[in-house]
């Protein structure tokens, strides 16, 4: 007997072991790459964004995988601090692709994504740039993905409203960060082109400092009847705020790095962000599709989305249809050269974002969205219609 029970507890064991091979064999697993500021005065910034990526692979995991070639596979999100450095996500990539062998590296700023240029085409990885910088698909990259549309599109309209709402007198106070640089770079001169003064230029390290008087007191000094701000949500606020306290009446052109809802959580409300223009906050977008993903990420995260979640989510949903349609979860040229298919595919609820296509040198293409804070609720302006 006691032969027989060994016997039978070894096929058992036998038996169970082929049984977590067959699981392992059916469902593999894929890492996405991710670098980004997870600590310092951007941590929100960086948090924002990869919460979206983990949403959608938390979905697409509890669905059973996806399907590429006759084999199920997950998504594994690997993601490092990099602080905002741009030399530390260039290490971070370099890590993500060497030890984790991840097709796709994902990082938020542009500092970051510039120096992962550098050579993601020669590691053969995509990487997967949320900037809204012209030129990040200018440089002939055919492994870059730029998910958010170029931020060129807002300018005119935030010149057109602000000019017209206070006047042709800009102060530019944005951050002195790379992402704030090309904002600046844009904003200014079609300021003048405008007709429009600018009265005075202090950029500042919104990613360092918490104190901003004396910076916001020396653009103030040249009575602008609006300033240009600009870096990550929180200190973006801190420089409204302080603005305010020094008795600005102005308005505020806020790049789209910030976002008008979670700047209204540091200055206790909407009413110091009074005639700010910027991106349309997520949580205003009445959308079908997008109203669903609000709904849903409140139910897991018992908050309001942001703009960048949203972005992430529908990128990642998008890489696993392009992986589908390009056969292959390893080879990242093809898989870049699906995105454009895929995010066409996707129905409303997997595409808050609302990404129609990417063009052929890596840019996403979306219907652009403006918001102001008027009388102390943001509302929707069309942007098409601000310069008739």
């Amino acid at each position: 007997m006691a032969l027989w029970k060994h016997l039978v507890q070894a096929a058992s064991a036998i038996a169970l072991a082929a049984t977590f091979t067959s699981a392992a064999s059916a469902q593999e697993t894929v890492n996405i790459g991710y670098t980004g500021p997870l600590s310092g005065g951007a941590a929100l910034y960086g948090k924002n964004t990869l919460v979206g990526l983990e949403m959608a692979a938390k979905e697409i995991n509890d669905a059973g995988g996806f399907d590429v070639g006759g084999k199920k596979y997950k998504f594994n999100i690997v993601a490092l601090d990099d602080k905002y450095s741009p030399s530390e996500a260039a290490v971070n990539a370099k890590r993500l692709k060497s030890q984790n062998n991840t097709p796709m590296v994902f990082t938020p700023h542009s500092g970051g994504a510039f120096a992962i240029q550098a050579f993601n085409e020669q590691d053969n990885f995509i990487l997967g740039a949320y900037t809204s910088v012209p030129n990040m698909t200018e440089r002939g990259n055919k492994l870059t993905l730029r998910i958010p549309p170029s931020f060129a599109g807002y300018v005119q309209p935030f010149i057109n409203v602000q000019m017209k709402t206070f006047g042709k007198k800009l102060a530019m106070a944005g951050g002195d960060h790379d992402y704030a640089k090309a904002w600046a770079q844009l904003f200014g001169p079609a300021w003048t082109k405008a007709g429009g003064q600018i009265v005075a230029e202090n950029p500042m390290s919104y990613n360092k400092d918490t104190d901003f008087y004396s910076g916001v007191s020396r653009v103030l000094a040249a009575s602008p009847d609006v300033l240009f701000v600009g870096g990550a949500s929180e200190p973006t606020a801190l420089v409204a705020k302080q603005a305010r306290e020094l008795g600005f009446k102005g308005g505020f052109a806020v790049m789209d790095q910030a976002k008008l809802d979670e700047m209204a959580a540091v200055t206790g409300g909407m009413d110091m962000l009074e005639g700010s223009v910027g991106v349309l906050p997520l949580i205003y977008d009445k959308r079908p599709g997008t109203e669903n993903f609000i709904a849903k990420f409140k139910k897991l995260y018992d908050r309001n989305p942001g703009t960048e979640a949203s972005y992430h989510y529908s990128t990642l949903n998008a890489v696993a249809e392009a992986m589908k349609l390009a056969g292959t979860v390893s080879d990242p040229k093809a898989i870049h050269g699906k995105l454009s298919e895929a995010y066409g595919k996707l129905p409303p609820e997997k595409n808050p974002a609302r990404i129609t296509s990417v063009d052929d040198r890596g840019g996403t293409n979306a219907n652009i969205v403006v918001g102001m804070v008027k009388n102390g609720k943001v509302e929707t302006i069309e942007a098409a219609s601000l310069g008739q």
